[in-house]
């Protein structure tokens, strides 16, 4: 956190994993979802949480409600594009919520205004300034975005953020739309704005930066260095395309390179792992092993140089202390001996704070698990809780699972679902006893969607190592994401395939804008 009574210069984070983040393909979150990773944004302290699009669907309208009501701590956003519609409904979602703020954007490159708004310069200009004010007699706390401002004419540019600030506009956000800029040129906007930009100190420079062209990150610190005051980024760097500013890379550069840039945010950089793996495992998004702060190479040192080094000083080679950013290596001394209290502590520790009902639950998972396998690792622990805490809506559930294979030996499956109040059992033979599986829950379910992805990975090492299976369902153009975890990969499989199949069961239609 920024240090207090510094000359350091605090930067707002604005979190919009909710909702630029859940743009990215097949990671469509439900309302529950976004309630508990929104308390972990909170527990990370994001200042501001984009809680979603409220106009959307009724599914982001809920959310933001939802969010608004049960969190403390951040500012709660709803984007709204500049029509009348959009910000009023931002302002029903938001009414009732204490620190609220309406986001509100209208394009103003020329590409943007000629092909997809067909408007000239002047009807963007008017429009902006009009929902500006619109949104300004509803709610305290304004922002407005000039999407594709990096493609925009800077004169131009400039002249439409100083006629929103004048409008209300406390923080006026330079969004990078379309990635496309690189951090020497936007620094050298950023400044063109600060210079030419008679009100500009009335608000907040914000960025937005996607990263088509892996700067995304880059740009938001060059930004920083020229003035901007709010980066706005998500967890993982997920969103629209190639994604959007990580959260956990930013925030670290500012932290470790405080002397450069005399700058600092308010993120507690512990819970950055935790949150991490969180929206993992919401999205089923996986890091790849060698992304910076949380992949899983990114503390792990192989050259007999580097090991050499680090043996002797941990500053020859680590820049970031693993602990700083709550990662942890070492292994739990929790087994089947185990009692509640002990398992309650170790999951405080590990940041879960978990009503009667749900420790119950993950008591029981946690016991069944270490009649299974020997050593239980933290990794263990928060896949265990965290599949508690995601499930979907129970429309079917697993009930029992039989699987006949063997060499030169047709593979078959029986399967029993639960399902409305009764249960179902279906046999059926396969290429393999997954799809043996898979094939009668669909019999059994009469789904029509199809499997594209099928992924397997072991959350910890050894044999006895309890296994994770992500797939993602396609079905009428609707794409959900199901895990499963157990000892028993087969079974992992099936707890996968009817977790997704529950989803799509209760998953309902989004529409929207094009937003930033």
């Amino acid at each position: 956190m920024s240090e207090k009574g510094s000359n350091l210069r605090h930067i707002r984070i604005f979190d919009t994993t909710l909702r630029d983040g859940e743009q990215s393909p097949g990671a469509s979150m439900n309302v529950d979802e976004k309630v508990k990773l929104a308390k972990q944004l909170a527990r990370l302290g994001v200042d501001v949480i984009e809680a979603g699009f409220a106009i959307s669907s009724q599914g982001d309208f809920d959310a933001i409600r939802r969010v608004g009501a049960e969190v403390e701590g951040p500012i709660i956003a709803s984007l709204a594009r500049a029509k009348e519609p959009d910000i009023k409904r931002a302002w029903e979602a938001l009414r009732d919520i204490p620190k609220k703020r309406i986001h509100t954007f209208h394009s103003t490159s020329d590409i943007h205004l000629k092909y997809q708004f067909r408007v000239d310069r002047k009807e963007a200009l008017r429009r902006s300034v009009e929902m500006v004010k619109l949104a300004k007699s509803l709610v305290d706390d304004v922002e407005f975005s000039p999407m594709d401002a990096t493609r925009t004419e800077p004169a131009y540019l400039a002249e439409v953020v100083e006629a929103v600030i004048e409008a209300g506009a406390g923080t006026v956000n330079i969004p990078d739309t379309v990635g496309y800029t690189i951090p020497a040129e936007f620094e050298k906007l950023i400044k063109y704005l600060v210079d030419n930009v008679p009100n500009i100190k009335r608000t907040v420079i914000s960025v937005h930066c996607h990263n088509d062209l892996g700067l995304a990150v880059a740009n938001s610190l060059a930004a920083v260095l020229a003035g901007a005051g709010q980066i706005e980024c998500t967890i993982n760097g997920i969103g629209e395309r190639a994604g959007n500013c990580s959260l956990e890379e930013v925030v670290m550069a500012l932290r470790t390179r405080k002397d450069l840039f005399g700058a600092d945010t308010n993120i507690r950089t512990e819970e950055i792992t935790r949150t991490s793996r969180l929206v993992t495992k919401i999205t089923g998004i996986s890091v790849q092993p060698n992304k910076a702060i949380v992949g899983a190479n990114a503390f792990a040192h192989e050259s007999g140089i580097h090991q050499d080094g680090l043996l002797k000083e941990k500053s020859t080679y680590e820049i970031i202390r693993p602990e700083s950013i709550g990662l942890h290596s070492t292994k739990l001394v929790l087994g089947k001996h185990s009692g509640r209290h002990a398992f309650k502590s170790r999951l405080a520790d590990l940041g879960f704070e978990l009503a009667e009902g749900e420790l119950e639950q993950a008591f029981e998972n946690f016991k069944r698990l270490a009649d299974q396998k020997k050593d239980i690792y933290e990794e263990d622990l928060e896949m265990l809780v965290s599949e508690g805490l995601s499930k979907a809506p129970e429309i079917y559930g697993l009930a029992g699972l039989s699987i006949s294979s063997g060499m030169g030996q047709k593979p078959s499956a029986t399967v029993r679902l639960s399902m409305e109040n009764k249960e179902v059992e279906e046999t059926a033979t396969g290429d393999g006893p997954v799809d043996a599986a898979y094939r009668a829950i669909a019999h059994i379910t009469g789904t029509k969607s199809s499997l594209n992805r099928y992924e397997v990975k072991g959350i910890t090492g050894g044999t006895d190592a309890l296994g994770e299976v992500t797939v993602i369902l396609e079905e009428d153009g609707r794409v959900v994401r199901g895990h499963g975890a157990d000892t028993d990969i087969i079974t992992a499989s099936a707890k996968a395939y009817v977790n997704a199949l529950n989803k799509m069961a209760a998953a309902r239609p989004r529409t929207g804008g094009n937003p930033i």
